[in-house]
């Protein structure tokens, strides 16, 4: 099993959930959170005033998957992401030892 976490822009949280469910990913769980890389942040102007933006905002996606279809998930997050632009984001690729669904007790693929 894996752990697929993804660090995406906002407004592509649509289309990477889209490309998810086609490939019968059931579950995910999404947080907003802030951050930066290469790009540095940006420059933004309010009220006149030029300001320094160092953490930009960005959604994280956490995906249980089964081995076998964790390339298939990386591609469709990476595909679906995709500007082409600074700051589109990172994909990583954790193996997980145990998983257990609380409700029934399975454990292992069974419970995702």
């Amino acid at each position: 099993m894996n752990l697929i976490i993804a660090v995406i822009k906002p407004f592509k949280l649509e289309a990477v959930r889209e490309a998810l469910t086609g490939l019968g990913i059931a579950g995910m769980t999404v947080t907003e959170v802030q951050g930066y890389g290469r790009q540095k942040g940006q420059t933004e102007i309010y009220r006149g005033a030029e300001y320094e933006v160092s953490f930009l905002p960005k959604v994280k996606i956490e995906i249980a998957v089964a081995s076998d279809m964790a390339d298939q998930v990386i591609e469709a997050i990476a595909t679906a992401a995709r500007t082409g632009q600074i700051g589109d984001g990172k994909i990583f690729c954790l193996d997980i030892g145990k998983a257990v669904r609380i409700r029934t007790n399975e454990a292992g693929a069974d419970a995702l």
